[in-house]
């Protein structure tokens, strides 16, 4: 599967069977089936995911990128028109793991995207399944396991089962690598993250236009394409109060911190040199509010997030066949 796949219509031609040219052309024809689909918003993120449970596919069907543009054309004309996160789950056949789940991520120009990961996705997964008790889920994407629990008070810790000083968490080699002149420390903890202290980005009103400078030229050096939207990244302010971080997503700045930023944001504090400072374990200020991160020998932790089910759809399916 190629990383990145057009959003384009699904169609396709026929002609006169060999043996045949006398013969009407053979079409290409349409079957509508529809599809059940889940909603799921997480409170956190900046919209709802498209959950679509792998099953529940027509047979062949392997949600490239064609086919779920079809699916997000059945959106129009609802509250869900613009929504840009699908998240596609199954029963996973690992042993110790509960779910298996691949992320697409909508990009502008009907492209898509399979190389990222999104944490509030993943959440959308375990909600739209009605799952309570603990949950072991695959991010097919990444590679990560996140093991889902229940807390108290209704929310949930989503942990990271990978140390934070595990081999590749630091994809250079370096906790701290000099980019345009800026010291940054480049992470891949959940998705590959840029990190940077806000004193290097000037004026305010500027801060977004020199990060995505540093985001593209992060990118080239870990060999993403220009328009890809890896790495991620954030800025943060070591403040008495703790540190406050704003990120940028896929059309702006995030309203919170995504919950794979909070994890890679913690793995960055754990290890010895990175930008991000020591002990940045606990409360993360952001521009919507707290999160909060923990970090241990084994695991990264993210906790009190929650979502909720918006809708339960039916979309139109279109397959192929040929008469």
């Amino acid at each position: 599967m190629r990383p990145e796949v057009p959003g384009r219509p699904c169609g396709s031609g026929g002609g006169a069977p060999p043996g045949h040219e006398g013969a009407a052309p053979e079409r290409a024809r349409a079957h509508p089936r529809t599809v059940p689909v889940t909603v799921v918003r997480a409170d956190d993120a900046p919209g709802p995911t498209l959950v679509v449970r792998l099953d529940h596919l027509p047979p062949g069907a392997l949600a490239l990128g064609h086919e779920l543009a079809a699916l997000r054309r059945g959106l129009r004309g609802t509250p869900y028109a613009e929504v840009n996160k699908i998240a596609v789950y199954g029963v996973s056949s690992r042993r110790g793991v509960d779910l298996d789940y691949r992320f697409v991520q909508a990009l502008p120009g009907g492209r898509f995207d399979f190389r990222t990961g999104c944490g509030h996705s993943l959440l959308g997964c375990v909600v739209a399944e009605g799952r309570d008790g603990p949950v072991t889920v695959r991010a097919v994407t990444t590679g990560d396991t996140v093991r889902v629990e229940a807390e108290e008070g209704g929310g949930r810790a989503l942990y990271f089962l990978r140390a934070p000083t595990a081999a590749g968490t630091l994809p250079t080699g370096r906790p701290v690598d000099v980019l345009l002149g800026v010291p940054v420390s480049l992470v891949r903890y959940g998705n590959p993250y840029v990190f940077v202290d806000a004193r290097h980005l000037g004026a305010e009103e500027g801060a977004e236009a020199v990060l995505l400078r540093l985001r593209a030229e992060a990118a080239r050096l870990l060999g993403y394409a220009p328009h890809s939207p890896l790495p991620k990244i954030a800025a943060f302010r070591d403040e008495p109060g703790g540190l406050f971080v704003r990120a940028l997503t896929v059309g702006g700045w995030h309203p919170r911190l995504a919950l794979t930023g909070a994890a890679a944001l913690a793995a960055a504090a754990a290890l010895d040199g990175t930008v991000v400072p020591g002990g940045a374990g606990g409360t993360v200020r952001t521009p919507g509010g707290v999160v909060t991160v923990s970090t241990g020998p084994d695991r990264v932790g993210v906790h009190h997030k929650r979502a909720r089910v918006l809708d339960r759809l039916e979309l139109p399916w279109r397959v192929h066949a040929t008469a």
